[in-house]
């Protein structure tokens, strides 16, 4: 069978030659006759692979001296319980934006460990059919912020379930802000540039935009790393994952290797800024597909619409169990929404080609030239 074109959001299609290349050096990597897998995480055949994924990733992101990358587990929702852990020494509370599901489950999370203050909040817009999704006006974060004493704010770049994303607008407000910036990216990573000096903590698990599930990466800013509370557990407590190298634990050894490659292939490509501009074609030909469309729409406000996850629906509800199956005889899976708010949603990360998009709106076409 030939491969399909998945549009899953995660974990989600890996770039095709990262998966040969992968195959090729399952059983012999390098003539050393084992794989990847099989190595001891302190062997200088990983050391070499490890310490070139986590430059080439530095690399790709511009990571400044400031700030330490580090290779955990956990994924983003463990990361909901690890941040607060490592930053609320001295602390009672944080803010929270909350755009999407994903963003308040953080909020809920964190209220085992501090007192959480949700500052800008439209997590439940999706689920209001008279209202659009939308990155609500930061502009007040200021006033709603400053003065109060927050361990850091905190918020999702991109939810993957309401289609939601953001612009910058947290990222530019960073230096008025008298709190750390805390980013969950785990589904735009490597998709956009940014200037990482202005956070103080970025994360993200990779099964997404880096490669496959089991590894989570953390930037963090080097002057954060001594506000962990004494209950935080050595595993998870950044200055001792960061003193370590990473090798605390044995660490998601082929997970990092995976990432390694995706990381040589997106250089490869031209880097994030040949990713962004890959985004930008493949999200603006699907949803003009979707505006020029009588059956097909979305429900994102035009300008916080993601590059990422594209969620629409059918204006006949009744015809998405055809939809998606005769998607499914054309090559085109995983394309259901969230379960939660129902419809179809097209995740279309870095390893998915324009050819991919471009098969899917000519399948769209197609479907409401039959059923419309």
């Amino acid at each position: 069978m030939s491969r399909v074109w998945n549009f899953s959001a995660g974990p989600a299609a890996l770039p095709e030659p990262v998966l040969r290349r992968a195959a090729e050096e399952m059983l012999d990597w390098c003539g050393k006759g084992l794989s990847v897998m099989e190595m001891s995480h302190r062997s200088p055949e990983y050391t070499a692979i490890f310490e070139k994924t986590r430059s080439d990733f530095r690399s790709l992101l511009n990571v400044p001296e400031t700030h330490d990358v580090l290779f955990m587990q956990g994924g983003a929702v463990g990361m909901n319980a690890i941040v607060p852990l490592n930053l609320l020494q001295g602390f009672e509370q944080a803010a929270f934006v909350n755009t999407g599901a994903w963003s308040k489950k953080t909020t809920k999370e964190f209220s085992k460990y501090g007192l959480s203050r949700v500052v800008l909040d439209n997590a439940n817009a999706l689920a209001d059919s008279a209202a659009a999704c939308y990155v609500p006006d930061c502009a007040s974060l200021l006033d709603r912020v400053n003065g109060q004493q927050m361990a850091y704010l905190h918020y999702c770049d991109n939810e993957t379930i309401s289609g939601v994303e953001f612009s910058g607008q947290i990222e530019q407000l960073a230096g008025q802000l008298d709190c750390p910036v805390v980013a969950d990216m785990s589904s735009n990573i490597l998709s956009k540039p940014l200037d990482v000096a202005k956070y103080g903590l970025i994360y993200g698990g990779a099964q997404k935009n880096v490669g496959p599930a089991g590894v989570t990466i953390v930037i963090v800013d080097k002057a954060l790393l001594d506000r962990a509370l004494p209950i935080c557990p050595s595993a998870f407590t950044f200055s001792t994952v960061s003193e370590n190298g990473s090798m605390y634990n044995t660490p998601p050894t082929y997970s990092i290797y995976m990432a390694g490659l995706v990381f040589e292939w997106l250089i490869e490509q031209g880097g994030v800024a040949w990713a962004q501009t890959q985004a930008e074609k493949k999200a603006g030909l699907l949803y003009s597909t979707i505006e020029q469309s009588a059956l097909y729409s979305c429900p994102v406000r035009q300008q916080d619409r993601s590059r990422m996850n594209v969620p629409f629906t059918l204006v006949d509800e009744s015809l998405n169990a055809k939809f998606l199956g005769k998607a499914t005889e054309r090559g085109l899976v995983q394309l259901k929404g969230h379960k939660s708010v129902g419809g179809m949603r097209a995740s279309i990360y870095n390893a998915m080609p324009l050819e991919g998009v471009q098969a899917l709106v000519g399948f769209m076409r197609d479907f409401e030239k039959t059923e419309a």
